[in-house]
């Protein structure tokens, strides 16, 4: 170590004093502690924040982060949430290393567990990692920095005014001297904490707002990166499962005989339901000495099955019921202005009715746990999204404390918002237990599409009047679906008033307005799905407005922005201004409204959620029955960037899910049980498929906001608008190619 920096340590006494870091983090939402093997730690306690996507038993946010700068210069930044893909891992540590002038060289970013005294919740989900801890990571690396800069100037015995940081050095001003990062951890970690950090400035990002590279992507691209389906520990024994194919349904019979009979086959155990979220419906798990062998037994399983009350659910004769149920009067959720009136003196009423399928997330890497149960503890390897929901669904089977539950997150391949539940741990958990040995369980893809929690299946029906200008005098809105709360409340028979929330503040903000919710009862399990209802709310908003241009005469780039300047609710302002101008930009740079071969054409949408503004001009070709999709413009306000590249990357996989639903993927269900199984029937966007994806993203000083998920909607309705200009063919149903399965 540096003989200065030795003489400034001994003048300070001790290292670290507890009692000192107790009373400085009072004073801060900082804890700092020294390492053993000497440098700087730093926790960041991060304020709470309601959230209505994911929420917790208090309905808030409270996660946390930690810095970790060691005296060699390595400085280690932890994610206490889960990467999925979508970036995470690289966009918070690189806005830590930012403000805290550190060289990305020198950083490693690892994965946090499942800790919530230590990372508060840790839920990944409806866009808001980032939208909730940028700031705090922000304060937390500008903290580290400042009292870096104190260490150096007690080095150097002169004032923090005279020093500065850059790129993992503290530079003395007055002589050009240079102290490493790694060379003051140590040091730093007695400094006093400082209370307030100052930020930078958007013009002195060095990562942020940049195009940063991930910080495992060379991992990735040689394969060396560890998902959830890698997990090996010593004495591993390996598992497959068969589900009840209907919801609530129960075990009647099993033969197990020939499944026992394959060699390396050891056993076969039988599941309860735990009938709470996110539990297990039930189940027969082979268990072997390898995977194979455990799914090619668990295919000579005699089972019958009682499939019980749900077997009545077939999707066709259901969303024929949803559309009935929304082309009646249902039940009342919100109404302002004077609707009758409006619609009474219109010159012109239009109405459509619009529906989905139900969807499966199907992400590449099925569901996967390792799970060893013993007498005095349990620990979980898992891809997931919500690591305290598998300690307390544990917590609750094992009859411990979910402090006692130590989960390990993994790097998950592809989410979505299914692996947010955790049934398949519980599973996993229920054979280590019965077997007395770590278990890797991984759900065949059959399974993983068969026992799922679905997107909902939709009806909407709108009704809108038009006056002698082709303006928005009064809009009705029903809507009918099987509601995510149902998992929560399976005696919902139709959405709760909350989720009709995007339709009530919808930056249309018609005056004269009604809202309806349907009756739809639940016949499976409804979860999250990327995007959640704004994929149906998107596709009904976007392509009834492009109707109702058509029936004005106007083209929709026109016709929208006189809707959204119709709109004089001053609380609704900045959504208007922002749908604006994402739309126009997309616009522009489609080149929207050009002259186009016959058969070709541009439709343009936009959508407005998790607190972001995404507009999409989808540029297609129609011949017949054959609709290709040639070029996206996709225009997105999400509020400052952590990294455009990620956010490039995010926009481009909306697009994909997006093509994806709107051209072919629909879950059916037929006697209570799902009818796909795999990709082949369940086909997702092949790469010959891809269009050409411009992403255009607005320079904004306004605070970060969700990613993730606002890019899916927007899309099905400018295809819908696309393939009606180019065709006169309007589709009002999702897929608009429907499998016949």
């Amino acid at each position: 170590m540096n003989p200065h920096v030795l003489e400034a340590m001994s003048h300070g006494g001790k290292y670290l004093n507890s009692e000192k870091i107790e009373n400085s983090s009072r004073r801060s939402f900082l804890k700092v502690a020294s390492l053993a093997t000497g440098g700087l730690a730093i926790g960041v306690s991060l304020p709470s924040f309601a959230s209505n996507e994911i929420t917790s038993d208090n309905g808030d946010f409270n996660p946390n982060g930690y810095i970790h700068l060691y005296e060699n210069g390595d400085l280690v930044l932890y994610c206490g949430r889960c990467e999925m893909g979508q970036g995470i891992s690289t966009a918070l540590p690189g806005a830590v290393a930012d403000e805290m002038e550190a060289d990305w060289s020198h950083v490693t970013v690892k994965q946090g567990e499942g800790n919530r005294d230590k990372y508060g919740p840790q839920a990944t989900g409806g866009s808001a990692s980032i939208r909730v801890m940028l700031e705090p990571m922000r304060k937390a690396g500008a903290t580290a920095k400042l009292m870096l800069i104190a260490a150096g100037a007690k080095v150097w015995k002169t004032s923090a005014e005279n020093c500065y940081a850059e790129n993992h050095f503290v530079i003395n001003k007055i002589n050009g001297q240079k102290l490493s990062y790694g060379e003051l951890a140590t040091l730093a970690a007695n400094s006093p904490v400082p209370e307030n950090p100052t930020l930078k400035s958007k013009d002195q990002f060095r990562y942020i707002g940049k195009a940063l590279d991930r910080h495992d992507q060379g991992m990735v691209v040689v394969g060396e990166r560890t998902y959830g389906v890698d997990t090996k520990v010593p004495g591993l024994k390996y598992a497959a499962i068969v589900h009840c194919p209907v919801l609530g349904g129960k075990l009647k019979s099993l033969d197990k005989t020939a499944a026992l009979a394959v060699k390396g086959v050891s056993h076969v155990v039988e599941i309860e339901r735990l009938n709470v979220p996110y539990g297990s419906v039930g189940g027969v798990a082979v268990v072997a000495n390898n995977t194979w062998t455990a799914q090619q037994a668990a295919k000579k399983l005699v089972i019958e099955w009682d499939a019980g009350a749900n077997k009545v659910y077939n999707t066709n004769t259901y969303k024929k019921q949803l559309v009935k149920n929304v082309e009646k009067p249902a039940e009342l959720v919100l109404e302002r202005g004077d609707l009758a009136s409006a619609f009474e003196s219109a010159s012109q009423k239009v109405s459509a009715t619009y529906t989905g399928g139900h969807l499966c997330h199907a992400p590449m890497e099925p569901n996967a746990s390792v799970v060893w149960v013993q007498k005095d503890s349990c620990e979980v390897w898992a891809s997931t999204q919500s690591p305290e929901d598998i300690q307390k669904v544990l917590a609750g089977f094992l009859k411990r404390e979910p402090k006692d539950i130590k989960v390990n997150v993994m790097m998950a391949g592809g989410a979505f918002g299914r692996k947010f539940k955790c049934d398949y741990v519980h599973e996993a958990a229920a054979i280590s237990q019965a077997v007395n040995a770590p278990i890797q369980l991984i759900w065949s893809r059959e399974e993983d599409m068969k026992t799922g929690y679905y997107h909902s299946i939709s009806a909407q029906h709108i009704e809108a009047s038009l006056d002698d200008k082709g303006n928005v005098t009064g809009w009705l809105h029903r809507a009918a679906f099987p509601a995510i709360a149902s998992l929560f409340d399976p005696s919902l028979d139709r959405a709760p008033a909350s989720s009709l929330g995007d339709i009530n503040n919808h930056p249309f903000g018609i005056e004269n307005f009604r809202s309806e919710t349907g009756e739809a009862p639940t016949h499976t399990r409804i979860g999250w799905y990327r995007a959640v209802y704004a994929i149906f709310y998107g596709f009904a908003f976007g392509t009834f407005a492009d109707e109702l241009a058509h029936k004005a005469g106007k083209d929709s780039l026109t016709f929208l922005n006189q809707i959204y300047d119709a709109n004089t609710n001053p609380e609704q302002q900045e959504q208007v201004q922002r749908s604006k101008a994402v739309l126009a930009l997309a616009a522009e740079k489609a080149g929207f409204g050009k002259k186009l071969p016959a058969g070709e054409a541009i439709g343009i949408a936009v959508h407005h959620s998790f607190h972001s503004y995404v507009a999409m001009a989808v540029h297609v070709k129609v011949d017949g029955d054959n609709i290709k999709v040639l070029n996206v413009d996709c225009a997105i306000d999400c509020g400052q960037v952590l990294n455009t590249d990620g956010a490039t990357a995010q926009m481009e996989g909306a697009v994909v899910m997006g093509m994806s639903l709107s051209l072919y993927t629909e879950i059916t269900f037929k006697d209570g049980a799902v009818v796909n199984s795999n990709y082949h029937d369940y086909p997702v966007l092949r790469i010959n498929e891809m269009p050409n994806v411009n992403v255009h993203i607005i320079d904004s000083d306004k605070p970060a906001t969700g990613l993730g998920e606002p890019g899916v909607s927007p899309f099905a309705p400018a295809l819908s608008n696309a393939i009606f200009a180019a065709s006169g063919k309007r589709y009002r149903d999702l897929p608009i190619k429907p499998l016949s399965v």
